[in-house]
């Protein structure tokens, strides 16, 4: 079987991303959850935090390895001696630009196949970035993320 990288900024990791890893998981003998640290973004959680945070809402899971990286993730994922990018897909709107994105790890390595997951349909509205803007709001995030975000999130705030 294959080994694969979900790649993502993960600020905050919600149900969505851990229906993705858990799924993932079923799936491949290995797979890296890949932090991102892309600076052209604020984040609410540095890079350590949302290793940390990840690691501790996904111990349960024995195949699955918490990294982090910058750069391109091609390069990432040869380095790492992956086969399969996973991307996660919520929505038509998704799609159009992970697969502009496929395409272009495509030409850079013919290798790596990247997998398209769609979520779980009661995941299909949630971004990270939503749930952080209701979040600041006041509004409930209890169902969209794991206990230990909310915490976090309502001690950065």
């Amino acid at each position: 079987m294959k080994n694969a990288v979900y790649p993502g900024s993960f600020d905050p990791i919600t149900n969505g991303h851990l229906d993705i890893i858990r799924r993932s998981a079923q799936v491949f003998d290995k797979v890296i959850v890949a932090v991102v640290d892309n600076p052209n973004k604020n984040p609410m959680f540095n890079l350590e935090e949302r290793v940390a945070i990840i690691k501790q809402v996904t111990k349960d899971i024995s195949n699955i390895e918490i990294d982090s990286f910058s750069g391109l993730l091609i390069n990432y994922v040869k380095e790492k001696n992956m086969d399969v990018i996973i991307k996660g897909l919520r929505a038509v709107s998704d799609f159009e630009y992970e697969f502009q994105m496929a395409l272009m790890n495509r030409k850079l390595d013919k290798d790596i196949e990247t997998l398209f997951m769609m979520t779980n349909s009661q995941y299909s509205y949630l971004s990270s970035s939503l749930v952080k803007e209701v979040h600041r709001l006041g509004g409930c995030i209890k169902e969209l993320v794991p206990d230990i975000v909310i915490e976090k999130m309502t001690n950065k705030l």
